[in-house]
């Protein structure tokens, strides 16, 4: 069976997913979250529920504690924010631990397609994926331009595949 197929079928095994956002900002607020509004859209525009979203401060337990939250009752989790190289941006290092296998493709990959958009800041971009337990969680930069990078180009091509895959016993 080739890729293709292979796609088609974990997309009819798993249908409609369910999806949680956390945005992660010591400033923003609902009504200023332009990436987790943009991520909502993407997400239900491609058929997925977002069932729970959450503004949280740039702190490892606030960012933990949300995304083992929302794990109990979402299918995939993406965290948007916090992936830079400031001090506060601890994203990475209060979800790396959550991970029951990590996806190191997908960081590889954002920060290629990255580059071809933005040139050699892609660098800095820490972007991370990986199960937790049977949920995806996806680690994004908290710009629109990122939000919509990855989304469109590496999750919404992949979820129902990589979702299939970590429900397999």
């Amino acid at each position: 069976m080739g890729v293709h197929d292979h796609k088609e079928e974990a997309a009819r095994a798993v249908g409609q997913l369910t999806a949680g956002i956390v945005t992660v900002s010591d400033t923003r607020t609902a009504e200023t979250d332009e990436s987790g509004q943009l991520l909502r859209e993407l997400l239900t525009g491609a058929g997925h529920r977002v069932e729970a979203y959450a503004i949280v401060p740039d702190e490892v337990e606030a960012i933990r504690s949300a995304v083992v939250r929302f794990a109990e009752r979402v299918d995939f989790v993406v965290v948007n924010g916090g992936t830079g190289m400031t001090p506060r941006d601890v994203t990475i290092e209060a979800c790396r631990p959550l991970f029951s296998k990590e996806l190191e493709g997908f960081g590889e990959l954002f920060r290629m397609l990255s580059y071809q958009e933005i040139g050699s800041a892609a660098v800095m971009s820490r972007a991370a994926a990986g199960a937790v337990g049977r949920v995806m969680l996806f680690c994004l930069p908290g710009s629109k331009g990122a939000v919509r990078l990855a989304t469109e180009r590496l999750i919404l091509p992949e979820i129902r595949h990589l979702v299939s895959h970590i429900r397999k016993r």
